[in-house]
C-alpha cells in the first residue's frame, strides 16, 4: 500500500491489502501493528516516479491513436473510431501488451460507445479475471452488465445523488438506463440527463484533447513537522515558489498575481486554528523567479503570526497569460531578455543534471527541517541519476 504525504494515511491498496480490511484514509500510525503482523509492504508517496511513469504510459497510448484524453495520472480515454477492422478487443489487447512491455505497468481497458459505458467496461475488466484485462460492452450483454453495477459505482454519481436515486427505486446502472431522462433532469439538471443518455449509448461527453486553459499554478506541501518560526517557513516557501516558476515557464505562461497561504491543523485539540491568505498584483506579468520570490516573501511576513504551529503553506500564481500575448511596458527599464536568458539557463541545468541542482538561495540545504517525511519511499528509478535501477 501507499501512504499520503508525510506518511499520514493510506491512499492506495492492492487487492490483497483490501482483503485484509485496510480502508482508504486509515491513519498509518493506527494500523502499523496490523500491517507488520500481515507483512504488508508499505511505500511512501513518490510523486516524481508516478508522474514520470504516467507520462510514459500516455506516450505509449498515443502510438495507437492520435485522440487521447488524459483524464488523470492513471486514466485516459482513447478514440478508437476507424480501428474496427482490426477488431477492437484484439486491438485493445495489443495496446495492453505494448504498455506492459514498454513500461512494466499493467493496465485494464474497457471498451464502450460512450465514456460512461467505457468506465463500466473498465470496472468489469478489473473484476473479471477471465477477461484478460480487456472488456467490451456491446449488444445485449450491456443490459446484463449494467444490472450488476450498483448506482454508487456509476461514474459521476456522488453519495448525495445516489441516496436520492435509491429512494426513487433506481439502484443499478440498468435502472438509470431505463429512466426518463427528462424526469431525471428536473431533479439532477442536465448532468443527470447526460448519465441516462450515456448509458443508452448516446455520447454526451466528447474527448477533451487539449488541456483547458490554466487559471493558476499552485505549489503546496505539508511539512515533515509543524513549524513555528518564520525562517524555516520562508525556506519552504522559497522552494515552492521556485517550483511554481519552473512550471510557469515550462507551460509558456507569465503570472500577474502572487498569492500566499498558511494554515494550522484544523483538527488539533491542543492548538488554536488559524488559516489565512493574501495576494498582490505584480507590477508586470513575469516568469522571473526572483520577482515572484520577492513578492511571496513579503506576503508571508504579513501572514505568519507568532504562537501558531504551521504544518502547511503554499503559493499560487494567478492571472496567467501566455508569454506570446504579454505586451512589453514602455516604462519597464529592466533587461527582460537577460532575465529570460538566466531562467533558461537555470531550467536547462536542472533538466540535464536533475531537479533543483541549481536553485535560489535560502532553500534550506539538502535535508531542511520542513522536508516531508518519506520513510518508505521507493527509489526514483527514472528521474534521478543516483537512483537508477542496477542490472547485475
Amino acid at each position: 500500500m501507499v501512504l499520503s504525504n508525510n506518511d499520514g494515511c493510506i491512499i492506495a491498496r492492492s487487492d490483497e491489502a483490501k482483503a485484509l480490511g485496510f480502508a482508504m484514509g486509515d491513519p498509518y500510525h493506527l494500523t502499523q501493528e496490523k500491517l507488520t503482523l500481515h507483512g504488508v509492504q508499505v511505500f511512501s508517496s513518490n510523486d516524481a516516479l508516478y508522474g514520470d511513469m504516467s507520462r510514459r504510459v500516455m506516450e505509449t497510448l498515443r502510438a495507437f491513436t492520435p485522440d487521447v484524453e488524459i483524464y488523470s495520472i492513471d486514466e485516459a480515454f482513447l478514440n478508437l473510431a476507424g480501428f474496427e477492422r482490426w477488431g477492437l478487443t484484439d486491438y485493445a489487447r495489443l495496446i495492453r501488451a505494448t504498455v506492459r512491455r514498454d513500461t512494466g505497468i499493467p493496465v485494464s481497458i474497457g471498451i464502450g460507445p460512450t465514456k460512461n459505458l467505457a468506465k463500466i467496461a473498465n470496472h468489469l475488466a478489473k473484476a473479471d479475471p477471465e477477461s484478460g484485462g480487456v472488456y467490451k460492452l456491446a449488444g445485449a450483454e450491456v443490459y446484463e452488465a449494467l444490472a450488476r453495477i450498483e448506482i454508487r459505482e456509476v461514474w459521476g454519481v456522488g453519495p448525495r445523488w445516489a441516496t436520492w436515486l435509491e429512494a426513487q427505486g433506481i439502484v443499478t446502472a440498468l435502472d438509470v438506463k431505463r429512466a426518463d431522462p427528462k424526469a431525471i433532469r428536473r431533479k439532477m439538471t442536465v448532468v443527470g440527463e447526460r448519465w441516462v443518455h450515456e448509458l443508452n449509448g448516446r455520447p454526451c461527453r466528447p474527448l477533451e484533447l487539449g488541456a483547458p486553459p490554466r487559471q493558476g499554478i499552485t505549489v503546496s506541501r505539508s511539512f515533515g513537522q509543524t513549524l513555528t518560526a518564520l525562517d524555516p517557513i520562508k525556506e519552504a516557501l522559497v522552494s515552492f515558489v521556485g517550483r511554481a516558476g519552473e512550471k510557469l515557464r515550462r507551460q509558456g505562461f507569465m503570472a500577474g498575481q502572487d498569492l500566499v497561504f498558511v494554515t494550522t491543523n484544523r483538527f488539533s485539540s491542543t492548538q488554536p486554528f488559524y488559516a489565512n491568505s493574501t495576494s498582490v498584483r505584480l507590477q508586470y506579468h513575469t516568469d522571473f523567479t526572483p520577482d515572484l520570490l520577492e513578492a511571496a516573501a513579503h506576503l508571508l511576513e504579513t501572514l505568519c503570526r507568532p504562537g501558531f504551529h504551521y504544518p502547511t503553506c503554499g503559493v499560487m500564481l494567478l492571472e496567467l497569460s501566455p508569454v506570446t500575448r504579454v505586451q512589453a511596458d514602455l516604462f519597464d527599464t529592466r533587461d527582460r531578455s537577460r532575465e529570460a536568458w538566466l531562467m533558461r539557463a537555470l531550467d536547462s541545468l536542472n533538466t540535464v543534471y536533475g531537479a533543483r541542482t541549481v536553485r535560489v538561495g535560502n532553500h534550506g540545504g539538502k535535508r531542511p527541517t520542513w522536508a516531508m517525511r518519506q520513510a518508505f519511499r521507493s527509489p526514483r528509478y527514472t528521474t534521478n541519476w543516483r537512483e537508477l535501477p542496477v542490472v547485475r
